[in-house]
């Protein structure tokens, strides 16, 4: 235990600076990063004074020590993704989790993990995997929920059946106290709580007062809590009572940053069950779901799961979930997910027939569906994972399915009962909802969809939750069973634990807290419920005309307000979103955050002025552009069509820079670095040119430039022999600027392939895409190029014949973002409507027999290691292109989920986005092709995505289309075989 020592008291004005000198990590008091951090995943908003990240626990004890003088709040904050309110406060925003996120000790014998606070409940699985051991609660976000944030919350997640809550897995815990001063809490017998308990600190207050405080409430502690096991609301006085160990880690847990900061904490891990079955039953209605749930625990399951219609038609919609769909049968109006874990399979087969068999003959459910092994189960875990997003992604507007009666539990043999009731409720307010949780413990997170905007419902809002605490408390169930009280449900605390109990309460915060520093406000004298709320009093955003159209209620300012924080924007091991976080850790490098930071823009009296902001210039400025938050956010945030937009008002404020310029021009420049080849390639290898080009373009000289070719594609496609007898369907190809000059043998192969398959290719050259245009704000420019290639297109190809190009980037540009700039336009509609990629007709002319790929070619019994292009997975998903690879006889396909590559277009080019760039594909891409075999094939689909590739590690990837043309039967000549 250390003491604070004591100085002088410093003022709010000074606070930032003072926090700069003392602290290692950094500080950021301005506007934008105050609004980022004003929200979590909550319904409810408040502004904070500045925010610090901590390197280490010295900092946490420096900012606390330099808050608590100047008079200003503490509130720590992990990923941010409460969904009570517990993480949004008026004071000094500690975030623990950009810094603070290391597994110091790992004991497999022991069975614990040190960790720091701003850990990852899936990092701590994955370091804990090669021991067989895991973390036992299994929450939602474990792929973005710190262990601290969990701890604060007293998390459970679905397998709390079987592993019970987060409390149950805390054993000690290092703390800075609300003076500054350092203790580590655990368990202690009496002759070292009595020891703990001599002198002046702090520590030695808690140690002194608290036994008295539980001697002197025995009565109120007994009967007041809730009777149901799953608690995680008030302060665990129970724990300290009845005899138990005097444990104050485990009376932490669920304290919600109140009464002490975690700044490291020892937990338990548990084995970790090798095997997992799944049986999904089909229901007609979600009534019929949870009638089932009594058959469903009979036969001791890990968990059993939930979702409604809502959840499943909106993941029908995504491209990222759409594979449940495929496997469901009929049109359920719910699922109910129950699994079996262990490790002997056929036991856990014969558990999923036994409760098969079981709900036929109780007559649950029309259909079971039995998912045994990995493949089978993905797209499943995938959408329940997933299911507030989804749940989210119904938003209109403000209407939002908001979290205030979403975290009640009761005994699961009052479950189909109580939900009735519930319902009933939701019914007599003429509220729609959506259904999802855990039945296996009685918690279903049922969240009503509410627009706060609107006159009376801030008041119906209430009058449902007043009557659902009620409702609950009348079957013995509990408030708040995981995502604990925040602002959303702290009001409720004095009535749901009586008098007597809540005054403990208070007292308790009065010893730790005694000046009300940590995170005030939450489980004891709070505000009320209604207070604070986001959308009661939503800004009113001045005119704005945006060159994009965003097809949302509210435009741009709505697209961006759609954000609810949920924060699966801070993932980092599957999929893209978000590359620039998953590389800086920083909250403004999210998806969330930066659409935050617009929505700050946005609302000023002057958003096209305000959209030009330096600050939010930087916020965005990391930004690959990449598109993985369009498919991966189940809210569909763009964050990469609003930073268009956001460039795009700078060049109207500050003018165009050069380097914009040329890189949109990238066409002129491709087309002359052709023409005037091969000396135009000589200055990527000239130092001195190289470095010129850095210091006036800011092209970085590490960078290769791309390799001109003075046979272009049209030149070659005007002088190949095209065969006779080509009677399918013509297909216009789309001769971009990259397969045009730099890759023409890529385009090449796309057409031999397309004729050899029977269609007639016609290839259009004449026009541009605007694809590098709209990545840097020139958007008038890209409307030009949009309107002229669509009228090219239309006018020189068959009606309703298929477009397709060889770079995802440039050919999905047509469906997407020339419809945005030219929603009228029925040129371009119809053009929209045509793309598609080339390997979609390959695949179908392979299946049809009208292309034959060689049982023999050199690429028979190797793997081909395949990395999608960011865009493609956005807007099409990898799926054809993983059949057509799948097709060469012979190979093995293994696609990667590695995230973005880091190249981006222009971005690994520009000199200070070098770095960034290379470090985004050191996170799992360059791992992964160096990890590949040397005689695997490594493909790309994206001429950025080949780049970066070679750039990281020294090997060459092909398109997927060259390696289909080097299996093509004998009469098609191919390329020398690499050594």
């Amino acid at each position: 235990m250390t003491a604070a020592p004591e100085r002088p008291r410093v003022g709010v004005a000074d606070l930032e600076q003072e926090l700069t000198r003392a602290l290692d990590g950094e500080v950021a008091f301005d506007d934008y990063t105050r609004h980022i951090f004003s929200q979590d995943a909550s319904m409810y908003t408040m502004t904070p004074v500045g925010v610090a990240y901590p390197a280490h626990t010295a900092d946490v004890v420096a900012a606390v020590r330099l808050a608590r003088e100047a008079g200003i709040p503490v509130l720590a904050r992990g990923a941010g993704t409460s969904l009570a309110g517990q993480t949004v406060g008026p004071g000094l925003v500690l975030d623990l989790s950009r810094h603070m996120h290391r597994i110091t000790e790992l004991d497999p014998e022991a069975r614990t993990a040190r960790v720091e606070p701003g850990v990852v409940q899936d990092d701590l699985n994955r370091a804990a995997a090669d021991a067989g051991l895991m973390f036992g609660p299994d929450t939602s976000t474990s792929n973005r929920a710190t262990i601290g944030g969990m701890i604060g919350n007293n998390s459970a997640g679905s397998g709390s059946v079987r592993f019970g809550m987060t409390i149950d897995h805390v054993q000690e815990v290092d703390v800075v106290l609300a003076d500054g001063s350092t203790a580590t809490f655990g368990v202690v017998d009496e002759a070292e709580r009595a020891r703990r308990a001599q002198g002046d600190t702090l520590e030695a207050e808690i140690y002194r007062r608290l036994p008295e405080l539980v001697a002197a409430n025995t009565e109120a502690i007994a009967t007041g809590f809730p009777s149901f096991w799953r608690r995680a609301g008030g302060y665990r006085l129970d724990r300290l009572a009845e005899g138990q160990p005097f444990d104050l880690a485990k009376f932490l847990v669920g304290s919600e940053g109140t009464l002490a900061i975690i700044t490291s904490a020892r937990v338990g891990l548990v084995p970790k069950p090798s095997k997992q079955v799944f049986a999904v039953g089909h229901f007609e209605t979600v009534q019929a779901a949870i009638n089932a749930t009594e058959d469903a625990l009979s036969v001791d399951p890990a968990q059993v799961e939930l979702l409604d219609r809502t959840i499943l038609d909106l993941s029908r919609q995504k491209i990222e979930y759409a594979g449940l769909g495929k496997i469901l049968q009929g049109d359920p109006e719910a699922l109910l997910f129950v699994s079996f874990t262990g490790d002997d399979e056929a036991q856990l087969v014969d558990s999923m027939n036994a409760l098969v068999e079981l709900w036929e003959r109780n007559g649950h459910g029309y259909h079971t569906l039995r998912a045994v092994t990995p493949a089978q189960q993905g797209a499943l875990l995938k959408v329940r994972k997933s299911a507030l997003g989804l749940l989210m992604a119904n938003s209109v507007g403000a209407r939002r399915p908001l979290a205030f009666v979403e975290d009640t539990a009761v005994d699961p043999k009052h479950l189909a009962a109580y939900t009735a009731r519930f319902r009933d409720v939701l019914d007599r307010h003429g509220l729609e909802a959506g259904f999802y949780g855990h039945c296996s413990v009685g918690c279903l997170h049922i969240r009503p969809f509410v627009d706060l905007s609107q006159p009376g419902q801030v008041e119906v809002m209430r009058s449902v939750a007043v009557e659902v605490k009620d409702l609950v408390r009348e079957y013995g169930g509990v408030n708040s069973s995981e995502h604990g009280d925040g602002l959303a449900r702290s009001e409720f605390n004095r009535e749901l634990f009586g008098d007597d109990l809540y005054e403990a309460m208070r007292q308790v915060k009065g010893i730790f807290d005694p000046q009300g520093t940590l995170n005030p406000g939450k489980i004891v004298d709070s505000p009320a419920m209604t207070e604070h709320l986001r959308d009661e009093n939503p800004p009113q955003p001045g005119p704005l005309r945006t060159r994009l159209q965003f097809d949302v209620v509210g435009g741009m300012f709505g697209a961006a307000d759609r954000c609810m924080n949920i924060g699966l924007c801070r993932k980092s091991t599957t999929g893209a979103m978000c590359p620039s976080y998953i590389a800086t850790r920083m909250e403004e490098h999210s998806t969330r955050g930066r659409a935050g930071a617009l929505v700050k823009a946005l609302s000023e009296g002057d958003p096209h002025t305000a959209l030009a902001d330096e600050r939010l210039h930087e916020v965005l400025d990391l930004c690959l552009m990449c598109k993985a938050c369009k498919s991966e956010c189940p809210l569909g945030v763009d964050v990469s069509a609003m930073k268009s937009e956001a460039l795009a008002a700078k060049h109207d404020v500050y003018g165009t820079p050069l380097r914009s310029r040329a890189f949109g021009a990238i066409r002129t420049l491709n087309r002359l670095g052709s023409a005037t080849a091969p000396l135009s390639n000589l200055p990527g290898r000239i130092k001195p040119l190289r470095a010129l080009m850095d210091a006036r373009l800011g092209i970085a000289r590490q960078r290769d430039l791309p390799v001109f070719h003075r046979t272009t594609l049209m030149r070659w496609f005007k002088r190949h022999e095209v065969p006779a007898a080509l009677t399918q369907q013509p297909v216009t190809m789309l001769a971009d600027s990259f397969t045009s000059y730099t890759e023409p043998g890529i385009g090449q192969a796309v057409v031999r392939l397309l004729e050899a398959a029977g269609h007639p290719v016609r290839l259009e050259s004449k026009g541009c895409c605007g694809r590098a245009s709209i990545s840097k704000g020139l958007l008038d420019d890209a409307r030009g190029k949009a309107q002229k290639l669509a009228a090219n297109l239309c006018e020189g190809s068959e009606p309703g014949s298929p477009i397709v190009g060889c770079e995802p980037s440039c050919i999905l540009t047509l469906r997407a973002e020339h419809v945005e700039l030219l929603p009228d336009d029925p040129n371009v509609r119809d053009v929209a409507a045509r793309v598609k990629l080339p390997e979609e007709l390959l695949v179908e002319a392979i299946d049809a027999g009208r292309l034959r790929l060689r049982e023999d070619s050199w690429l028979a019994g190797r793997t081909v290691v395949f990395h999608g292009h960011c865009h493609q997975k956005a807007e099409a998903g990898t799926a054809a292109t993983v059949a057509l690879l799948s097709r060469i006889p012979g190979v093995t396909v293994q696609e990667l989920d590695a995230g973005c590559c880091g190249m981006a277009g222009s971005f690994g080019f520009e000199s200070e986005h070098y770095d960034i760039s290379l470090e985004v594909g050191e996170d799992r891409l360059f791992p992964a092709v160096r990890a590949a075999a040397p005689d695997a094939v490594i493909a790309a689909t994206g001429v950025s995505c080949r780049q970066q590739i070679f750039h990281g590690t020294q090997r060459t990837a092909w398109h997927p289309a060259e390696l289909v043309l080097e299996a093509l039967s004998p009469e098609v000549p191919t390329t020398q075989v690499p050594a």
